[in-house]
């Protein structure tokens, strides 16, 4: 089968790789149908995720339909069309138990790190019963791609960590695919303000459309005075980091409000300062999360219903032969003006 291989920092290739087989009873194959790449994909490629070794193929979002189940698999049949989770989940560990799907003990994020992903023609998925979803009859297949991951993570890791509430001021630092996710789940709470942080004015005006009440362009390095005036010298009561370099959490810090949270999302690589001496008396939390996919059932009745447009996060398609020139047109968003990309098998 054809499917795209990590080969080290900065190296990959679309490569003809042996196809995936039934490893254990709870295990289904999935013959892809389509894919996406994530931003965590660029972070594997900077060496960032160590975990992620080189011969792995990439990629933990997609659609497909169910080629072949385990013998312990009850919930799926061959046939299905199912959204592939990028945790996955054994449902029975301690971390399961307590709804932490991310740290499962023989689970987690590892589809496309630190087993082969969904970059690919097929894929195996581990504990198909609590891993995978069924697609509803007559779903846009397309726009469930977006809740593998970007979705549920935006929510998860950022409005519910970040503690939305309604009447509340929020800034989201990166309007990226992870940040605009944030913001069109945030809504669900009725904040007053969404402040929307980045250096691209294209995805500034995106977040405007998508609900942002005020944009702000960072590259002339006064976005914290900015913000503070716009809160009347306050600071907000939420600020989600969705990038994932120093700089844009250490903005977080210097904007957020007593009493405030600020709510990591970004994949950090480096060390960043944590200014204890600014911060100590002004009673904050400070939140780390990796997705757990709690939501995505939530999220899946949502999408259903019309009230979340999750195809408008889609700008670029693809099929699997192109998916290089996909990577290089994710990589130069800035140019590309790409968001997410969809690749179809």
């Amino acid at each position: 089968m054809k499917a795209l291989v990590y080969h080290g920092k900065g190296e990959k290739s679309l490569d003809d790789c042996p196809k995936p087989e039934i490893l254990a009873p709870t295990d289904a194959i999935v013959s892809v149908t389509r894919t996406t790449i994530c931003g965590t994909d660029l972070h594997i490629l900077k060496g960032d995720v160590p975990t992620c070794q080189p011969g792995r193929i990439l990629g933990h979002e997609g659609v497909g339909i169910v080629e072949q189940i385990g013998a312990a698999v009850t919930a799926f049949k061959p046939g299905d069309h199912v959204l592939i989770s990028c945790i996955s989940a054994c449902g029975k560990c301690s971390y399961c138990r307590k709804q932490m799907y991310s740290h499962c003990v023989t689970g987690g994020w590892i589809l496309g790190n630190s087993i082969d992903g969904t970059q690919a023609e097929f894929v195996r998925i581990p504990y198909a019963d609590t891993s995978l979803y069924p697609i509803p009859a007559g779903a846009d297949e397309e726009a469930l791609v977006m809740l593998s991951d970007i979705l549920p993570t935006g929510f998860e890791c950022g409005v519910l960590n970040g503690k939305v509430q309604p009447g509340n001021t929020v800034a989201i630092v990166g309007s990226g695919p992870i940040g605009l996710a944030a913001l069109l789940t945030a809504q669900f709470y009725s904040p007053a303000e969404i402040i929307m942080i980045d250096l691209d004015d294209n995805r500034l005006e995106v977040a405007k459309r998508f609900g942002a009440t005020s944009i702000i362009n960072s590259k002339d390095g006064q976005a914290v005075e900015t913000i503070m005036k716009l809160t009347g010298g306050r600071g907000v009561d939420t600020a989600i980091e969705a990038v994932g370099i120093p700089a844009t959490f250490e903005m977080c810090e210097k904007i957020i409000a007593p009493g405030g949270t600020i709510a990591n999302i970004g994949v950090h690589g480096t060390k960043v300062d944590l200014h204890l001496e600014t911060l100590w008396d002004r009673n904050l939390t400070i939140t780390t999360r990796l997705v757990d996919t709690i939501s995505t059932p939530m999220l899946l009745n949502v999408l259903q219903s019309k009230k979340l447009d999750a195809k408008s996060l889609i700008t670029h398609r693809f099929k699997l032969n192109d998916v290089l020139e996909a990577y290089e047109t994710f990589e130069h968003a800035a140019d590309t003006h790409a968001l997410k990309v969809i690749i179809e098998i």
